[in-house]
C-alpha cells in the first residue's frame, strides 16, 4: 500500500531511535503489571464488551440476581461494572496489579464487589461456592490447563466459566490501518497473539480442546462476533498506549507518536479496527467427582 511504503524510509532511517525489536514473547507475569500506570487512561481507552455477552451470561450462565460471581483480572472494571449491575452479588475480583485494584475499589464502591489484590494461582477462595466466573480479556496471561482445574474446582456443579476477549484486528475483512503500522508494531508479541497464527481469543480448537481436556465441563460452546470501532487520531494513540507489546518496549513514545501521525495525515484522522469478540462458556459438571 502507498501509505505503508510513505512510512518505511522513516521508519528504517532511525528518526524514532532504537525502534526495532527483535520479535520475542512477552512473559506472563508482565501483563499482570503492564497496565496499571495510568488505569482512569486505560478505562477511557478500552471499548466495552457487546450487550450480546452479557444477554449470555444472563440466559445461559446464570448471572442474576445474587449469583456468586468470581472475576479473573478484573483490571479497572470493565466488565466488572455490568456483572454488578446484573445482579452478581457477592463479586469477588481478583486483580494482581495493586494500582488497577485501587482504581476498580474507587469507581466501584458497591457493597457486593470485594477486590483481592492476588494472582488467581495464589488467591484463596472457597471451593464449590461460586456460580460464575468471568474472565474478560486477561485469561491468555494464565497457563490454561492449570487454571481451568483450579476454576472448575471453585465453581458449584452445573456453575458456570465464561472467558471473553475484545480481539482488535481481524485479518479475514481489510484493514489499512494494521497494514500501515504493523512493521512499527512487529515485535514483541503478547501472549494475546497466540501461539499457531491465531490469536488466542480465535483459536477456539485449542481453546475447546483444554475446556474438554480438563474433563470438568459438560457443556461446552464459543460464540464470535464482528463489529467496528472507529476512532479519531487521539483516541487510536490512546487505545494503542493499553497495548501490553506497545507498553513493554523502551521506545514507546515514539512508536505511539508516529501512530498518531499516520491516523492523522494517512486516515484523515479516522481510523476503522476491526474488532471480534468472542465468548466462551463452559458448564461445570453435575458430579462433584
Amino acid at each position: 500500500m502507498a501509505i505503508c511504503s510513505a512510512f518505511e524510509p522513516r521508519y528504517r532511517s532511525g528518526e524514532f531511535g532504537e525502534m526495532h525489536i527483535a520479535p520475542g514473547r512477552l512473559a506472563k507475569d508482565f501483563g499482570r503489571q503492564a497496565f496499571g500506570e495510568n488505569p482512569a487512561a486505560y478505562h477511557d481507552a478500552r471499548p466495552e464488551y457487546p450487550e450480546w455477552v452479557y444477554e449470555t451470561l444472563t440466559s445461559r450462565c446464570g448471572l442474576r440476581r445474587n449469583a456468586a460471581v468470581f472475576e479473573i483480572g478484573a483490571g479497572t472494571g470493565t466488565a466488572t461494572h455490568r456483572l454488578l449491575e446484573l445482579g452478581a452479588n457477592p463479586l469477588v475480583a481478583v486483580e494482581p496489579d495493586r494500582r488497577l485494584a485501587d482504581f476498580l475499589r474507587a469507581t466501584h464502591p458497591d457493597k457486593a464487589l470485594t477486590v483481592m489484590v492476588s494472582s488467581f494461582e495464589g488467591v484463596a477462595l472457597e471451593k464449590e461456592t461460586f456460580d460464575l466466573g468471568v474472565s474478560a480479556t486477561a485469561f491468555h496471561w494464565l497457563d490454561e490447563d492449570e487454571a481451568l482445574v483450579k476454576i472448575a474446582s471453585l465453581l458449584r456443579p452445573r456453575g458456570w466459566w465464561a472467558a471473553l476477549w475484545n480481539v482488535f484486528g481481524d485479518d479475514s475483512r481489510p484493514d489499512p490501518f494494521h497494514e500501515a503500522t504493523k512493521e512499527l508494531l512487529e515485535a514483541p508479541a503478547s501472549l494475546s497473539a497466540g501461539e499457531r497464527g491465531v490469536p488466542f481469543a480465535l483459536d477456539s480448537a485449542a481453546r475447546l480442546a483444554a475446556l474438554k481436556r480438563s474433563g470438568a465441563f459438560d457443556l461446552v460452546e464459543n460464540e464470535a462476533r464482528r463489529w467496528s470501532l472507529v476512532l479519531d487520531a487521539e483516541q487510536t494513540v490512546a487505545l494503542y498506549a493499553t497495548y501490553s507489546n506497545v507498553t513493554a518496549r523502551a521506545d514507546y513514545k515514539a512508536v505511539l507518536a508516529e501512530l498518531g501521525r499516520i491516523a492523522r495525515e494517512d486516515f484523515g484522522n479516522r481510523i476503522v479496527r476491526n474488532m471480534t469478540t468472542s465468548l466462551y462458556i463452559a458448564r461445570r459438571r453435575p458430579d462433584k467427582s
